[in-house]
């Protein structure tokens, strides 16, 4: 935590829960009779109701998008970047609203709760979930808060995803949808990768067929594995030469399998830290979702036809060096508005950081978030 509370950050925050109690049907067939959600936002509501921005987070965010929990954190929210006064989602004008997802482990309602009742936790009997099913609970969300209309419905990766999905099944409840470094759906290769990540987790002899809890013991290992493959795929070759290159962390060679070079031992360090903040069975949970995202299987393939449901604006943004959500990902998206004949703004970003480039300020990006921004501020009666 820096000595003093920089100006542009939305300070110190409070999470926020919040019980539905209206039934949830699931894409899966089954149905959360009620949940709980954890939520925080940033900003003031207007009086008009009509500045509300919700932030979806992406596979292994939560909640928390901006500011400090407390004055001991060591750093800030996970898009703190882009959220706080005078940034591209600017809480001078903005009321910014950031959920849990369901299935999720930092508050709302998923494998490491309760089932209804009892003081057994979920575990591996959680249902599995959808992009749809949490678009729906946010819309129940959003209606127990009293917003009838989202302003904007802003992600990255798969919270990009649950911004596209919001213009095609909630089309009257947003004004604009913002969806950066994310795809209409998964490649093959992304689909392998997220398999090979849940294999790691599977097969950890402490996973239990999910039921770890019971033995008072972690996936440590598998979760440890799923968690260093996918940061190697959120950067580019690139960044990770800028970053690492072949330096060694002893200065030579020790011809042993120990940890030898500076990327092998930030790679370990990235899994050491993930096993003490997210639980494997949701890892799990939020890479099917992944997988199975794709809104144009319900209009017999065609992408387009699904868009053409929406009401919005759109502002996509992809990144040069994103491999695994590509730019053309993005242009498939650009290609099928213009089709569907809906307004939609791109930017592409040349940056050499990889997919987490999202995340970072990086100018062009940071100016270019902000221009559209300014357009969507212009919405606010």
């Amino acid at each position: 935590m820096p000595d003093k509370i920089p100006d542009d950050s939305v300070g110190l925050v409070t999470p926020q829960t919040i019980q539905v109690t209206e039934p949830l049907s699931l894409i899966s067939g089954q149905q959360l009779d009620s949940y709980t959600v954890i939520y925080e936002t940033y900003g003031e509501l207007n009086a008009n109701r009509d500045n509300a921005v919700l932030i979806c987070h992406a596979l292994s965010g939560d909640h928390h998008a901006a500011g400090y929990h407390s004055m001991e954190d060591r750093k800030p929210g996970w898009w703190d970047s882009c959220i706080g006064p005078g940034k591209p989602i600017d809480t001078n004008k903005f009321f910014v609203v950031c959920v849990n997802n369901l299935g999720g482990c930092g508050g709302t309602t998923g494998p490491t709760s309760p089932m209804p009742g009892t003081d057994t936790l979920y575990g591996p009997d959680f249902p599995l979930v959808t992009v749809k099913d949490w678009v729906a609970s946010q819309a129940q969300v959003s209606s127990l808060l009293g917003i009838e209309q989202w302003l904007a419905v802003i992600g990255g990766s798969l919270g990009g995803m649950q911004a596209l999905q919001w213009a095609i099944d909630f089309p009257e409840k947003l004004k604009h949808a913002i969806v950066i470094a994310s795809a209409p759906r998964l490649s093959a290769q992304n689909i392998a990768f997220n398999e090979v990540a849940r294999q790691a987790i599977l097969s950890d002899p402490e996973f239990h067929e999910g039921r770890y809890y019971e033995h008072d013991t972690i996936p440590s290992r598998g979760l440890r594995l799923a968690r260093m493959l996918g940061h190697i795929t959120y950067l580019s070759d690139e960044a990770m030469h800028k970053k690492f290159g072949r330096e060694l962390r002893s200065g030579q060679l020790k011809y042993s399998f120990d940890v030898e070079f500076q990327v092998e031992s930030y790679l370990r360090y990235q899994g050491e830290s993930f096993i003490g903040r997210f639980d494997a069975n949701t890892y799990l949970l939020m890479t099917k979702a992944l997988d199975y995202f794709d809104p144009a299987g319900d209009y017999e393939g065609h992408l387009d036809k699904a868009l053409q449901r929406a009401l919005c604006k759109f502002f996509v943004v992809s990144f040069s060096s994103d491999w695994r959500f590509a730019p053309e990902r993005s242009e498939e998206i650009v290609h099928a508005l213009v089709k569907a004949r809906r307004p939609v703004d791109y930017v592409a970003v040349d940056a050499h950081q990889g997919h987490d480039a999202f995340l970072l300020n990086i100018p062009y990006y940071i100016q270019a978030f902000h221009a559209y921004m300014d357009k969507v501020a212009g919405d606010i009666a």
